[in-house]
């Protein structure tokens, strides 16, 4: 926790907000996405999803993995309180809509679905867009699949098992990504092991979207090591999530941004 203060002010001391932006595509960005503040009728969708979570009392077997997927600890949980502890922010939820909104990806991958929170907002963001999320506790994504169900999200592959299971070169040779959503394992390793894979998936216009960077002084050594990636162009440091474009037409430059 002091770890995170000390990034947060640190944070606080070096961000700007769109006045201090100098390039076009940032700038637009900022100003007709992240700081859009105009009233969405997905947000009441996203608000009435979490709030059917929070309200259920049942409970499920959660299976957590830790470092190369190995089990290291499973237990009994409210789902109400995985949903009110675990999983996006309802702000970054919205935030997480807009930014799917003004992408516009058609395909589109998260690492980490959970019970389905920022699922929903990649998928209400396009709707005609393919979401394939992956999720290794089987309970926890059976959860999310209903849910998501529920509430009409129906453009989603729920890909249930460990992460490397899915992210092998022979399964992403053939894949584009226009979106992918890092939430699934926050160790400088994992984070970094994954980025390496995914690079075969990336175009001109791939966005994507580290969620965590100033968890640990590890996931910040991570992250440096990804803006400092000779495909990466572009990055944008909101502290809780991390931007990464890959346009080969931007000047390699790095912002830090108050949202």
């Amino acid at each position: 926790m002091l770890f995170q203060i000390k990034s947060y002010l640190k944070f606080l001391w070096n961000s700007k907000n769109e006045h201090g932006v100098h390039s076009p595509f940032v700038f637009h960005l900022l100003t007709k996405c992240f700081y859009d503040k105009k009233p969405k009728p997905e947000y009441l969708i996203l608000k009435n999803y979490r709030k059917s979570l929070l309200e259920n009392k049942n409970f499920i077997e959660v299976t957590d993995f830790g470092a190369g997927s190995k089990v290291f600890k499973s237990n009994r949980r409210q789902i109400s309180q995985i949903a009110s502890t675990a999983g996006i922010s309802p702000k970054r939820a919205e935030l997480l809509f807009r930014v799917t909104q003004y992408f516009k990806p058609n395909n589109i991958l998260e690492i980490g679905t959970s019970l389905g929170l920022a699922t929903s907002a990649l998928a209400l963001g396009n709707t005609n867009a393919k979401v394939t999320t992956l999720e290794g506790c089987p309970e926890t994504a059976k959860q999310a699949q209903l849910q998501l169900q529920k509430f009409d999200c129906n453009e989603v592959e729920n890909v249930i098992g460990e992460f490397e299971s899915f992210l092998v070169p022979e399964n992403l040779r053939s894949k584009t990504y226009d979106l992918i959503y890092f939430d699934g394992n926050h160790s400088k390793k994992a984070t970094l092991a994954y980025f390496e894979l995914l690079l075969s998936t990336i175009h001109n216009d791939s966005v994507w979207i580290f969620d965590d960077i100033h968890w640990s002084q590890e996931m910040e050594e991570a992250w440096e090591i990804i803006k400092n990636h000779p495909k990466v162009t572009v990055t944008i440091d909101t502290f809780q999530w991390g931007f990464v474009f890959f346009r080969y037409e931007q000047e390699k430059e790095h912002f830090v941004i108050r949202t």
